[in-house]
């Protein structure tokens, strides 16, 4: 697939199925067809061009879940200007980084978000139009749109910021051909989606893995989407799953967790014929009870930000719990040791990715860039390890990585078997220093029951000494409220850490 994805993903549908459904509120159950969504997205497209915005320009894009964030994101590349989607869950302070960063000549945000986005918006160098998502005027008669910037292989589409769980944003270029390259991959030959499936995605589309589930995969399959712009609270998943029956569902591993420890009926997920996990690694523990409970089997996989969607990946009707699958033919992988070389099967190493939707690179930061792209792989910060069946499992971010007594503890594992226990409903697994000043793991729980504080140290180390190496069982618990989380689920072990 190449030029501008607009012809694949939105333009060519509305030709060949204008009347299809293509994504539905789930709050209010307003559906919006390919033709509609079209027709929205050419009104951005020429208010964009009516205020001045050109090609290759930035506009920072803050909206919920809903059609005028496909609008926005689709509006912009009419005309080739790039869309960066941002989370909705910062704050004045990040949006302030991020319109500076980016240097966004415009910004649209859901208005839930005015009063903030114009306390970011102020004193900005570069910003010089911003406008509520919804309040798209018809200027149809005063602009003449023309047909879609004429893009090529290397143009830039869109970019996103990633999510900081090793602290500051870094905003990831993409291009037109990742869209087009990541939904054959993996929605059409891994998930095998089509006309007749229907989306639903608790990871929200400001995030990569979002944006595809939500975003472009249902476009370019001819599948519907249900677009949840609320927080993904487990009786209201539970609610829009029953009302408008996906066949195709898409979560993290907390959110998967929360279902879990949440009250929804049984039947929940009767319509559902395939599970979705990314994000980080999802614990044995809840892919057995999900199955067991709600009758579906989650396909975990491995994405990064960097990589725009899942470049490995389990497969439907023979899922292995504990590791993230096999590569998704596209894709190539390499583990390698600190030195950058091969190590052998069985034996940790630093997983590189390459494909073609590896981006292209962060905006201004090059030093980061060098580290990340080495020739054609993407150095994705993760520890792997290759196993005999030919899958992959994740023991944790390099840097997570604990040396215990000279000998690699993933805290993955030991954050598996913690998991096991029925009393606890999160935890997160980090290096602390004894008073030695040797490194030893910490587990930061979060309770399913309220329990005493020392039986549930005492709970968790026996219980870990028992199923693991003893030299990896953590020798501080600590009972917190919550886990500090990024807007898309994932632990900031950077914070527990500091």
């Amino acid at each position: 697939m190449t030029g501008n994805a607009l012809h694949r993903f939105l333009i060519d549908p509305a030709a060949v199925s204008p009347d299809a459904v293509a994504l539905t509120d789930a709050p209010t159950g307003v559906t919006t067809t390919r033709q509609e969504l079209l027709d929205e997205a050419r009104d951005v497209a020429r208010l964009l061009l009516h205020q001045g915005v050109a090609a290759e320009q930035r506009i920072l894009i803050c909206s919920l879940d809903t059609k005028a964030f496909l609008a926005w994101f689709w509006g912009a590349m009419w005309i080739g200007v790039i869309p960066v989607p941002v989370s909705t869950m910062l704050t004045e302070k990040d949006y302030r980084f991020l319109l500076e960063d980016s240097r966004a000549v415009a910004l649209a945000f859901s208005p839930a978000f005015e009063q903030m986005m114009k306390e970011a918006a102020a004193d900005q160098p570069y910003l010089k139009w911003s406008r509520i998502d919804g309040d798209v005027p018809d200027l149809a008669n005063e602009v003449d749109l023309g047909t879609p910037f004429p893009a090529v292989d290397d143009d830039i589409a869109f970019w996103l910021y990633t999510s900081g769980t090793t602290g500051f944003p870094k905003g990831a270029m993409h291009r037109h051909i990742d869209l087009g390259f990541c939904t054959d991959v993996y929605a059409k030959a891994v998930l095998g989606m089509g006309s007749e499936d229907v989306v639903y995605s608790v990871a929200k589309l400001f995030f990569a893995y979002g944006l595809g589930n939500a975003g472009y995969f249902p476009a370019g399959t001819g599948a519907q989407s249900i677009l949840n712009p609320g927080r993904p609270i487990p009786e209201e998943i539970s609610e829009h799953v029953l009302t408008y029956n996906p066949t195709v569902f898409f979560g993290v591993p907390t959110s998967f967790g929360q279902l879990l420890s949440s009250e929804i009926p049984d039947h929940t997920f009767e319509s559902v014929r395939i599970a979705v996990s990314a994000g980080e690694p999802l614990p044995p523990d809840i892919h057995q009870r999900f199955r067991e409970r709600f009758g579906v089997e989650i396909l975990d996989g491995l994405g990064t930000t960097e990589l725009a969607h899942i470049a490995i990946s389990n497969r439907p009707g023979s899922s292995v719990p504990g590791t993230s699958g096999t590569v998704v033919e596209g894709y190539e992988v390499s583990l390698r040791d600190e030195h950058g070389v091969e190590v052998p099967d069985g034996e940790p190493g630093k997983l590189y990715v390459k494909g073609e939707s590896v981006m292209v690179g962060y905006w201004n930061r090059t030093d980061r860039t060098r580290q990340a792209l080495e020739g054609a792989f993407l150095a994705t910060g993760d520890t792997y390890v290759h196993n005999p069946d030919d899958t992959y499992t994740c023991l944790g971010r390099s840097d997570d990585m604990l040396k215990v007594g000279g000998i690699w503890v993933s805290p993955t594992e030991v954050e598996s078997c913690i998991l096991e226990l029925s009393e606890i409903s999160q935890v997160a697994v980090v290096g602390d220093e004894d008073r030695e000043g040797l490194v030893k793991p910490k587990a930061y729980v979060v309770l399913e029951t309220s329990l005493n504080h020392v039986d549930v140290e005492s709970l968790v180390k026996e219980h870990v000494k028992e199923r693991l190496a003893p030299f990896k069982y953590p020798r501080w618990v600590q009972v917190v409220d919550e886990l500090p989380q990024t807007a898309t689920g994932k632990i900031k072990r950077y914070l527990l850490r500091s």
